[in-house]
């Protein structure tokens, strides 16, 4: 050929042409160095593989369970005299270990997170949470006080018996306040940075369809206990509107991310789960509890979900009473 050069080598050999484009290439020295990179992509894409946080989600629920809904089965099961009134009791404490607890595990669920958020904004957030968990640990206290010397909570503060003895009647704004740091300030400090902590870990649990896993049998084996849960803090935490936000921001994360090819993986499908069956926990509640005219006369607004307490209070209580 003119002007073609043929370059011999060990193993092969390359036919170089005119301004010197390769045409062919046989080595066989290269095949070996193929072979490598090709089984070193695979070890790759195994370690990349999304994994399910088994232990993430165990300490999660088993926390929430123990440390948030034991609280008030502790306080119906242990006497009243075993503490005295002025002074901490069992409750109490699992609601400071609660405070210790929640913050450390939302930031454990970040450092799972593939994405990367601002420090400035995580510190905020968990002085949010500290500080919303600590004003609901005062005001909760003071309301088991309460519930000791008859104060029902299926009842508004001021149509309740106990409130409307106090002397002088000024008195009743006090406690309104504390109502307001409980139920409102203190929530809100405290639920939306913990369910935005959650949507912030799902938006990052996404992997593209030939990664795409399923949920192990242990994931399904947490599920109802966390769905269970979830349930719990819509109905006794009154934050369905936060719930029901997060749910839809999920939804519309999964429609924009298969766009792009990828699917949730199974902590994602985990979280979907969960909050599909806590939704659905919800609305038997609800629909259970839809002609109770009490319980409709204290939650008078358009979104109507009595809590597991005042029910109990209403119904169960006076039941085993009589």
């Amino acid at each position: 050929m003119k002007n073609t050069l043929v370059h011999l080598g060990r193993f092969g050999f390359s036919i170089v042409g005119e301004g010197g484009h390769i045409g062919t290439s046989v080595s066989g020295g290269s095949s070996p160095r193929k072979l490598r990179a090709a089984r070193s992509l695979e070890v790759e894409a195994v370690l990349s593989k999304p994994q399910f946080h088994l232990d993430l989600w165990l300490r999660f629920t088993v926390q929430n369970w123990l440390l948030d809904v034991g609280r008030p089965v502790v306080m119906l099961v242990l006497p009243a005299d075993w503490f005295p009134l002025n002074r901490p009791g069992a409750a109490e404490y699992l609601h400071i270990l609660y405070n210790i607890c929640t913050p450390l595990i939302q930031l454990k669920m970040l450092e799972r997170s593939p994405r990367t958020f601002p420090r400035l904004a995580v510190q905020l957030g968990v002085i949010a949470v500290v500080m919303g968990t600590s004003l609901h640990l005062v005001a909760d206290s003071i309301t088991r006080r309460l519930l000791l010397i008859g104060y029902q909570p299926h009842l508004s503060l001021r149509e309740n018996p106990v409130m409307k003895d106090l002397k002088p009647s000024a008195l009743i704004d006090a406690f309104d306040l504390l109502c307001y740091f409980d139920d409102t300030l203190g929530h809100l400090m405290w639920y939306v940075p913990l369910f935005l902590v959650l949507f912030l870990f799902f938006s990052g649990s996404f992997s593209y369809r030939r990664q795409e896993e399923k949920m192990p049998a242990a994931a399904w084996m947490l599920l109802v206990p966390n769905a269970a849960y979830f349930w719990y803090l819509i109905t006794e935490g009154q934050t369905f509107i936060l719930f029901i936000f997060t749910f839809f921001a999920m939804i519309a994360t999964v429609m924009h991310q298969r766009r792009r090819g990828m699917v949730p993986d199974g902590n994602g499908l985990f979280m979907l789960y969960s909050f599909s069956a806590a939704l659905f926990l919800v609305a038997v509640w609800v629909a259970c509890l839809w002609s109770d005219g009490i319980l409709r006369k204290k939650h008078p607004g358009l979104i109507y979900v009595p809590q597991p307490r005042a029910v109990y209070t209403l119904h169960l209580r006076q039941d085993t009473h009589t």
